[in-house]
């Protein structure tokens, strides 16, 4: 387990998945982040490459072959290479192998890079294309935070409050996991979306032209906040297991399949695209 640590928060990461395991603010003496209880949901902040959402019957095309991947891709589940660390900074390392090759045909360096900037955790997704043609991909962040904050205190005193006043509209997942295509409106009444437990009975809320870029958890009982920045992401999921004391608040480049036919990963929805020689690089940001 890989440490940071500086005077407002104290962090923790693991190789496997290079996954963010702790989110502790030092200021309050909380846990940020969901502890991975495994009858819930046995994550923290799974880091999402090379794919985002499900696929049509899991399966992933590429130049005319097809090869099997279930949902978020294979990153979460990987052994990184840490690269380096010090006190503020850590980063690790995803290369190509024969085993990423067997189901995804790209030779890539994917890189997540951790950074303390005062009372916020940059989160950074770096894709080096080694390939001899362009890499394309999606990436995205799915980190989940204990709510409520405090013992005591009941998940429906707090609320998600949105950067900018925008009529919000959720796309629609089907029982697969996959946009069936409908969209409805999700009312934010002075820039707030209050949790309730049925929220998300029917999954994620998928925010497509969302002007937002700054989501932050906030309580009507004490002023005490979490924020996630995405300036460089353009669709937002929102999520919960139902019962569950926790929220994700995920940064997207990427989305899930649409249900009919499938599409070549070249036409995927909202896809990334890395040239040969080129570095892709997108952060996002946690702040208290």
């Amino acid at each position: 387990m890989t440490i940071l640590e500086n005077e407002f928060l104290k962090v923790a990461i693991d190789a496997k998945g290079a996954q963010l395991t702790s989110l502790y603010n030092k200021e309050t003496g909380v846990e940020q982040l969901w502890q991975a209880d495994p009858n819930v949901w046995g994550y923290h902040a799974p880091n999402l490459f090379p794919i985002v959402g499900g696929l049509l019957n899991n399966e992933l095309h590429v130049h005319g072959k097809t090869y099997s991947m279930n949902r978020h891709g294979f990153a979460r589940q990987s052994d990184f290479i840490l690269l380096d660390s010090d006190d503020a900074h850590a980063g690790f390392s995803l290369p190509h192998c024969e085993k990423t090759l067997a189901v995804f045909p790209y030779k890539f360096d994917f890189q997540v890079l951790y950074t303390l900037i005062e009372n916020a955790l940059r989160v950074t997704y770096k894709l080096i294309n080694r390939d001899t043609k362009p890499v394309y991909f999606s990436v995205g962040g799915h980190p989940a935070f204990n709510v409520p904050f405090n013992a005591g205190e009941k998940y429906e005193d707090y609320y998600l409050e949105f950067e900018i006043q925008e009529k919000l509209e959720a796309h629609v997942l089907n029982a697969d996991g996959l946009f069936s295509g409908e969209k409805h409106p999700v009312a934010t009444p002075n820039k707030k979306l209050y949790l309730t437990r049925e929220l998300f009975a029917k999954d994620a809320l998928v925010f497509k032209n969302l002007q937002s870029r700054m989501v932050t958890i906030k309580s009507d009982k004490h002023d005490q906040t979490l924020s996630v920045e995405f300036p460089h992401f353009n669709y937002l999921g929102l999520w919960a297991k139902p019962g569950a004391d926790f929220v994700c608040i995920e940064p997207w480049l990427g989305c899930a399949d649409s249900a009919g036919e499938p599409k070549d990963i070249t036409a995927k929805e909202n896809i990334q695209k890395t040239v040969v020689g080129h570095v892709f690089e997108a952060s996002f940001y946690i702040s208290i």
